[in-house]
């Protein structure tokens, strides 16, 4: 029986356009249950290291993107703060697709119609290996921190509520 062929998204496409070491793990997908805690529970594996990917719109500097473990709420007054804004909000959900090219769980930090400034929660680095949404529901990309955060330029910060 032939192998059943693993989808190829637009980030899956550029990491290994730039030879970004990284792998991909399919899971069920629940349309009535998008959240990050689904997507670890499929996949086995803590919480922690599940990233969700946010898109917010800073009063002055624009789109921004931060990516947060997947059991954490963002701060918007830490994000704005080291986006360079004052005030920040997170972006509408009808505004996800035309600004990123993506739909809610399935917004991968790779491969957005243009790149916008990106900060990764510091405890990414806590880990060897994290997962981050590969660009559709169902699929998630398993990549070291650091080759992903330099991969996308991406900064490190603390922008999750306490």
């Amino acid at each position: 029986m032939a192998k059943a062929r693993q989808p190829k998204t637009n980030a899956v496409r550029l990491l290994e356009a730039a030879g970004v070491p990284f792998g991909t793990v399919e899971y069920e997908v629940d349309e009535n249950d998008l959240a990050a805690q689904h997507v670890a529970n499929q996949l086995g594996e803590d919480i922690n290291c599940v990233f969700k990917t946010l898109v917010l719109r800073g009063e002055r500097t624009g789109l921004f993107v931060c990516v947060i473990p997947g059991n954490c709420e963002v701060d918007i007054k830490k994000a704005a703060s080291v986006a360079g804004d004052k005030k920040a909000e997170m972006i509408a959900m009808k505004e996800l697709l035309p600004l990123t090219g993506y739909i809610r769980g399935g917004c991968s930090p790779v491969g957005m119609k243009k790149p916008l400034p990106t900060f990764f929660h510091s405890t990414a680095l806590d880990f060897e290996t994290i997962y981050v949404s590969a660009g559709m529901r169902g699929l998630q990309l398993r990549i070291a921190p650091q080759a992903l955060i330099d991969f996308v330029g991406a900064a490190v910060a603390d922008v999750v509520k306490d």
